[in-house]
């Protein structure tokens, strides 16, 4: 098919196409890209956008499918397995209709979640997969409480670590469960009732172990849940491929990330939306307590040009409002066209799928949205997913309110 009358952002940072041309070929992959006048013949069907704006589909890298804080610790154990399956299938749906083709999941999902969407069984966007996270025991992510019981609904969510040695043992276990990549925790965290962000985790000797562990068993990703300072320099100098949340970054930080090549994903939507009618009384105040550094932090770091990519923390903020993220990076200091790329190539660089996704350019995956909106001139519009009119994942139609493609 082939979209004309198009304002086209095709996520490498260039100005925006106008009255733009993009071919979507018959293996899903894309063609010509660029102004109407030097668009090649083509017999393929045509749709006109009547100026509407064309965008890589969104990467969110760092996801929850498998939760969301409004059904509490014990929805699992109250609810009838196939439901909690179901609800799960529903979330990866409106994360695909909110106009992201492709999410990082961080502890949560099994690998048949991916698998499903691979072959179809049900639609969402493709999936890169934590399945659960490593932490020491009484860091983030333990679920004992303090009398020693586990919250039964999520008792198998976690890999509890506390030695070089276990670290490595916990590692394989996770790739054994058919991990995409690793997460560890290298501070304790906002949601976890044993800790605090600036309390550490992982240390960096064990940090550097699973680094290694990964190393040999082929190459994978380590994604570290750092909140506070230390911890943050721990994760980046064990190794990791991004620091989550970094809510203490300051400027060694932000300079040995440049020196390591480090990806930041502020996951500003947890920030943004405190919902104290959905959040235990431990996180409310500690996220209230944490608000105002993390938007002055996170600022800085984006004045600093640390390498960002975009991801919501959604699970413990809410799903299907993935892009609102990019609203709350411009907040803090990023053009929309910045934030967009954010969303786009720097994700797809820091998921390793940047040869195929992530920019309109031909020979990828025809991975894109279509809006009404000029997101240049209203970013917060893509936050809102009834603006997302149509989504195509590898050239396939998954939305079409407008009708566009009937």
């Amino acid at each position: 098919m082939r979209f004309t009358g198009a304002r086209i952002i095709d996520g490498t940072g260039s100005s925006p196409i106008v009255d733009g041309v993009l071919d979507v070929e018959v293996d899903g992959r894309i063609g010509y890209v660029g102004p109407a006048t030097n668009a090649p013949h083509s017999d393929a069907r045509v749709i006109d956008l009547g100026g509407r704006t064309v965008l890589p589909g969104f990467i969110d890298c760092h996801v929850h499918l498998g939760m969301t804080l409004a059904d509490g610790p014990f929805h699992a154990l109250q609810s009838d397995p196939a439901l909690v399956v179901l609800e799960s299938a529903a979330r990866i749906r409106a994360t695909l209709d909110a106009g992201v083709t492709t999410a990082r999941d961080l502890g949560g999902l099994s690998h048949g979640f991916r698998d499903a969407v691979d072959r179809a069984l049900i639609p969402g966007p493709r999936l890169q997969l934590a399945v659960k996270p490593i932490s020491h025991t009484a860091g983030h992510g333990d679920t004992h409480l303090p009398g020693g019981a586990v919250v039964p609904a999520v008792p198998e969510l976690i890999e509890i670590a506390d030695t070089v040695d276990e670290v490595r043992t916990a590692t394989r276990r996770i790739l054994r469960a058919g991990a995409d990549l690793v997460k560890i925790c290298t501070t304790g965290g906002m949601g976890s009732r044993h800790d605090h962000p600036d309390d550490e985790g992982l240390t960096l000797e064990e940090v550097r172990a699973i680094v290694d562990e990964l190393r040999r068993h082929g190459g994978r990703p380590v994604a570290a849940h750092a909140q506070g300072r230390q911890g943050v320099l721990t994760a980046i100098r064990g190794g990791v491929t991004s620091v989550e949340h970094g809510y203490g970054v300051d400027d060694e930080c932000v300079d040995l990330m440049a020196e390591h090549g480090t990806f930041l994903v502020p996951t500003l939507s947890t920030v943004f939306a405190i919902d104290r009618e959905t959040m235990q009384p431990h996180h409310y105040a500690k996220k209230v307590a944490w608000s105002e550094i993390t938007r002055h932090n996170i600022a800085h770091a984006i004045a600093r040009g640390a390498k960002i990519a975009m991801g919501t923390d959604a699970g413990v903020g809410p799903h299907g409002q993935n892009l609102r993220e990019l609203g709350y990076l411009v907040e803090l200091g990023m053009s929309p066209m910045d934030a967009i790329v954010a969303g786009t190539r720097t994700a797809a660089e820091l998921l390793g799928i940047a040869n195929e996704v992530g920019t309109l350019t031909p020979g990828k995956q025809a991975d894109l949205i279509i809006t009404d909106a000029d997101p240049l001139q209203e970013i917060k519009a893509l936050g809102d997913p009834p603006r997302i009119e149509v989504v195509l994942r590898s050239g396939k139609p998954m939305k079409d309110l407008a009708n566009l493609l009937v």
